[in-house]
């Protein structure tokens, strides 16, 4: 069993984008969630999921319980050692120092050797609302999406997609080293960007030429440079971008993996409300077509016309922009 520790305050979202990389997950307390099987080399790529643990087990909130829990049971583990303790979002209440230094003296007990700089081991001590869970860190994401932030790109427009939302969407289309990932209303790139970063081979389509431009630009400075090696992200993938029409996509029947895009908003779309309806429902029905997976994000719900295009709805999310926008996103399989 796997502890995962999740980001953001959407555990319903993170849950379902840490499905990409382990088995059986569900949520546990607020931030947590247990999974039954973990592809540890996937953790690296989550934006959501900060961590991963091989649980020890868990018990009540308190430093004196987790105490108890560790010294009932025997590390199965050798070398140094260093514990990190967390109070997720301040929910339990806990001192992280003392449980830090009690949990540490009952490792020493046993035999450890504690190491603060570069252990070979790192207990995480995780309290959580009325719980604690103990684990031995097994992986962690790489948190380096500021780098990438939209206005930071070579190519930028207003309303594009923050990078932790695009790497996530793109994990639950199925992203992933040797996935192909089409973007048929790619944009700036940002979600292509994120799933070649994680091994995807992906394709972006736009029906204006300024965007394929852009989004080639922002393809090339972050996929194209390679990624050094050694990198926990491992990739990236190749790309390639051309101009064409979402509801005529140039893709063989099944040619993908997966499917995701941003569809264009009302508020800022020049398209004609009927148009824009007509746009996203042939774009909805080309996914279908090329990918047995998609996932669709909007400033409304598109569930109704994705099920008129044949595919079930699978889960639906809100994620909140600012007070005037929300964005709807729709997991269909």
């Amino acid at each position: 069993m796997y502890l995962l520790e999740l980001a953001g305050e959407d555990d319903g979202f993170a849950r379902r984008e840490a499905e990409s990389a382990a088995a059986g997950v569900e949520e546990f307390a607020p931030g947590l969630a247990i999974a039954g099987g973990l592809a540890p080399d996937r953790i690296a790529g989550l934006a959501y999921t900060r961590r991963a643990s091989e649980l020890i087990g868990h018990t009540d909130a308190n430093v004196e319980s987790a105490r108890a829990l560790l010294a009932a049971g025997a590390p199965d583990r050798e070398g140094s050692v260093a514990v990190r303790a967390r109070d997720v979002r301040g929910t339990a209440g806990i001192s992280t120092e003392e449980a830090e230094r009690v949990l540490g003296t009952c490792l020493v007990d046993r035999g450890f050797a504690v190491d603060l700089d570069d252990p070979d081991h790192v207990l995480r001590a995780v309290f959580s609302g009325e719980v604690c869970a103990l684990g031995w860190l097994a992986g962690e994401s790489v948190r380096d999406f500021g780098s990438r932030a939209p206005t930071g790109k070579p190519f930028f427009q207003p309303g594009s997609m923050d990078p932790l939302l695009a790497r996530a969407v793109a994990n639950v289309a199925g992203a992933g080293p040797g996935a192909i990932v089409v973007d048929p209303m790619c944009g700036t790139g940002g979600i292509l960007v994120e799933a070649g970063l994680i091994g995807s081979d992906v394709v972006g389509i736009d029906a204006q030429a300024k965007m394929v431009r852009g989004s080639r630009e922002n393809l090339a400075h972050y996929l194209a440079r390679g990624v050094a090696d050694g990198s926990p992200l491992g990739g990236p993938g190749t790309f390639a971008v051309a101009r064409g029409d979402a509801t005529r996509l140039p893709l063989a029947d099944g040619a993908a993996d997966g499917v995701v895009f941003d569809a264009p908003y009302g508020r800022q779309s020049k398209i004609e409300r009927h148009r824009l309806a007509d746009l996203v429902a042939g774009a909805l029905a080309e996914a279908r077509r090329v990918a047995d997976r998609a996932v669709v994000v909007g400033d409304r719900s598109w569930a109704d016309a994705a099920r008129e295009a044949g595919w079930a709805v699978e889960s639906t999310f809100e994620r909140r922009v600012h007070r005037s926008l929300d964005r709807h996103v729709l997991v269909l399989e």
